[in-house]
């Protein structure tokens, strides 16, 4: 493994952020519509593609 990137390294925070689970307020807020975050990914199954 060499250096990161910049923009892998942005695109890598990026997934990380994205990477966590609804909120509370925002499924009572919308009334049980939202329950779960569709971007939610498992690091060992779901792969980012990446290019080097």
């Amino acid at each position: 493994m060499g250096k990161k990137t910049l923009s892998k390294k942005l695109k890598l925070a990026n997934a990380e952020r994205k990477n966590h689970r609804l909120p509370p307020f925002v499924y009572l807020r919308s009334k049980r519509r939202f329950t779960q975050n569709k971007v939610r990914r498992n690091w060992r199954t779901d792969k980012l593609r990446t290019e080097e």
